[in-house]
């Protein structure tokens, strides 16, 4: 394993650029050389998949209320950019179909399940697997509930099993889950942890990357990948 190895993905895009999980922060991050990209979907209240990270839509947005109580409609008449910075004014909450369409061929996504809705793991393979994209998708979630139905679903989609902290227990069950990819929290990763979890048959993939003082830890300790908000940095580096 060398540096070089270590895949960048841009977390919710280029997200120290750009506001998060909108079409300018991936389109930055693929601009930048990323070839992989980080999002996270939710479920609108009448059905559709969509691009966002939190329950509600107060923090990333000029709207408020919860992104399960929206419409598609609604959710696309928000302003999803205005708050980052001025010039990002109208940028919108993209639909998750419409992102596949836009970069089809030209990223790998790891595509984070969010929100409680129930469907929302069948859901996104069902899309995944309509248009194709199944050879280019990692799944993830801090949710076992989710990852479960996603792999009962749709066990062809690699997964990954976002965890603040990993033990024997969340191995054991890892496995049991058929998951291929764990994904530390980057303040609990060590050499060691990294070397463990190798051995044990996994892909490591570090999360929460915050700094540039971080980044080159986590390159040290020879993690397989890590999302970070300034992909250009971390190209740079490696």
């Amino acid at each position: 394993m060398t540096a070089r190895d270590c895949l960048v993905i841009a977390h919710r895009g280029a997200s120290s650029y750009a506001p998060e999980n909108t079409f300018a922060a991936f389109d930055l991050a693929l601009n930048m050389g990323a070839r992989h990209l980080e999002l996270d979907v939710q479920m609108s209240r009448d059905g559709h998949l969509v691009v966002i990270h939190d329950d509600l839509v107060d923090r990333t947005s000029n709207g408020s209320g919860a992104v399960a109580g929206h419409t598609l409609a609604q959710l696309q008449s928000l302003d999803a950019g205005a708050w980052f910075d001025a010039k990002f004014a109208g940028e919108r909450i993209p639909a998750f179909t419409a992102l596949l369409d836009r970069y089809r061929g030209r990223a790998h996504l790891h595509v984070e399940i969010k929100g409680k809705t129930t469907g929302l793991s069948e859901r996104t393979a069902d899309l995944i697997r309509a248009r194709d994209w199944s050879g280019n998708v990692t799944m993830t979630s801090f949710q076992k509930d989710k990852l479960e139905a996603l792999r009962a679903h749709a066990p062809e989609l690699p997964a990954g099993w976002l965890l603040r902290d990993i033990d024997d227990g969340t191995i054991s069950e890892a496995r049991r889950l058929g998951i291929t990819q764990l994904c530390p929290r980057a303040d609990s990763v060590t050499l060691e942890l990294v070397a463990r979890l190798r051995d044990a048959g996994f892909n490591v993939r570090a999360w929460g990357v915050s700094n540039e003082e971080q980044m080159r830890r986590m390159v040290d300790a020879g993690v397989d990948g890590m999302t970070v908000n300034f992909p250009d940095k971390l190209i740079a580096y490696l």
